[in-house]
């Protein structure tokens, strides 16, 4: 595992696991938010400066995590295509409401996101997967307790 995509509904925790799948494969987080999201206001990239960002990090660094996944708004398949993993957090709609109320507020196009992501995103992103990256590892985990699975198999290696 050398360049993991890491998705999943708002408030699942890809920043956390994420993090730790940096630390046990000794890779860099690539932290999608950050770079994806221009203050002031949240205005987001638009599609092709979105593409050429992905493609400079997944061009310079032959290790990284690419924690997010900016639903309607992502390109995902410049990742997709140079990731050997790839990690979804399925988590229940309870447990990421819950995650994603307790950090922030949030607007209308993201709690829309949260509550149609297993219905209309994740079969889209599942797409995607096997269209771009047909040969990586794909792990849906869908509790904490699949995560934490993941982890230990990765301390493992």
């Amino acid at each position: 595992m050398d360049r993991v995509v890491v998705v999943g509904r708002g408030g699942a925790g890809k920043s956390v696991i994420s993090r730790r799948i940096g630390e046990l494969i000794g890779a860099p987080v690539i932290e999608l938010d950050a770079l994806f999201w221009r203050d002031p206001g949240l205005r987001p990239l638009a599609g092709q400066e979105w593409v050429r960002v992905q493609e400079e990090f997944v061009r310079e660094r032959p290790r990284w995590v690419a924690d997010g996944d900016l639903g309607p708004y992502d390109v995902l398949s410049v990742r997709l295509r140079a990731a050997d993993a790839v990690v979804m957090l399925d988590y229940s709609l309870l447990r990421c409401a819950w995650r994603a109320l307790r950090r922030s507020r949030e607007g209308r196009d993201f709690w829309s996101w949260v509550v149609t992501y297993r219905c209309r995103w994740k079969p889209r992103v599942l797409a995607e997967v096997a269209v771009h990256a047909p040969g990586a590892e794909v792990h849906v985990l869908r509790s904490p307790r699949d995560a934490s699975a993941l982890l230990r198999a990765l301390r493992g290696m």
